[in-house]
């Protein structure tokens, strides 16, 4: 075999990859260039075409989003905290209560195994939740498809509701983006902690590494700015080749069956985010929609990006999705961990 056969598999799911994401991300779908890229490269993949994606292309594109996520964390927000204690203490109980709540509903009533429901019941962190799946924990058909369908059910519902709730203030201006400077040398940090991490057996450990010497660089001074739309559009576009390459096998029934479990998931998550938002809103005084919004189960990067446009508090709105994630990538260990001793006993 030739070196370009070796490498003409990697090459289509690139062009593919980066194609759908391009379309879709010009047509304004939410999370369009990681949607794009997993139609396109999972519809070539189910019709016979050979794909491939290299395992460090796919830890780089956890380390910019990481890294991404990471660079909404500043010492303006870190000042603010006290007066979020509330807040913040609630929105860790619903995450628990969400969880496990989902994860009962997606074992006991669809037939999912324990890592897989827990994973698709994450709410708030895709990104974390599928890269653990990439990594062998679960089905990762199943939590991808589930928590695309979280996300794209959430991004529609959430701002008409929030703006039902309140009349946020006008939309504030979004920060600079990050200076190559910044950007490559925390990418670069990441990719090398993250294979640390992984070697010790820790899930997505290079999104995680990217997130927390992104928010050390960023509250420190070290760095400024978020990360830039081109490498965001490209950790995306990745992961969603990767994602497309493994979800060219679901069949129209097992989709059937996942659109019934995503359904009840998202309306249990969103019930759960509106009681405890309320609660909330009770004890603070804060605007009901800002919580809401902070508190919603849908993707990190989506909500924060509809909390500022709506004209919501970025700090408020930054701080308890980043706290979202935080308690998240804690919670997710302990409870696969959990749920795979229930497995083997």
């Amino acid at each position: 075999m030739s070196v370009f056969d070796t490498i003409r598999p990697h090459l289509a799911a690139a062009g593919l990859g980066l194609g759908g994401a391009a379309i879709a991300a010009l047509l304004g779908l939410p999370a369009g260039s990681l949607i794009g890229a997993t139609v396109a490269v999972a519809s070539a993949a189910a019709m016979g075409r050979r794909l491939a994606v290299s395992p460090r292309l796919r830890d780089l594109a956890f380390a910019l989003i990481g890294v991404s996520l990471g660079a909404g964390v500043d010492a303006q927000i870190l000042s603010q905290l006290p007066a979020w204690s509330v807040s913040l203490a609630i929105l860790a109980v619903a995450l628990v209560a969400t969880v496990l709540t989902g994860q009962h509903l997606l074992s006991r009533l669809f037939g999912y195994d324990g890592e897989t429901a827990v994973l698709a019941s994450s709410p708030g962190t895709m990104s974390n939740a599928i890269a653990i799946a990439l990594e062998g924990r679960g089905d990762a058909t199943a939590v991808t498809v589930l928590q695309l369908m979280r996300l794209l059910i959430l991004v529609l519902l959430v701002p008409p509701l929030a703006i039902m709730f309140d009349t946020p203030d006008a939309a504030i201006a979004p920060a600079e983006d990050m200076l190559l400077v910044y950007l490559v040398p925390l990418v670069g940090l990441a990719l090398i902690l993250g294979k640390l991490g992984a070697s010790r057996g820790i899930p997505a450990a290079c999104l995680l590494a990217g997130m927390i010497i992104s928010a050390s660089a960023h509250v420190t001074g070290l760095a400024t700015g978020v990360a830039p739309n081109w490498a965001i559009f490209i950790g995306f576009a990745i992961t969603g080749t990767v994602l497309g390459t493994r979800l060219s096998s679901v069949s129209l029934p097992q989709l059937r069956r996942l659109s019934s479990a995503g359904a009840a998931v998202v309306a249990t998550a969103l019930s759960l985010s509106l009681g405890f938002a309320f609660l909330t809103y009770l004890l603070t005084g804060l605007p009901f929609g800002q919580i809401w919004v902070a508190y919603a189960p849908g993707g990190v990067e989506a909500m924060a990006a509809i909390g500022l446009a709506l004209g919501y508090d970025p700090a408020f709105v930054a701080a308890h999705h980043f706290a979202r994630i935080l308690i998240l990538v804690v919670l997710m260990p302990i409870f696969l961990r959990k749920r795979g001793s229930r497995s083997v006993t």
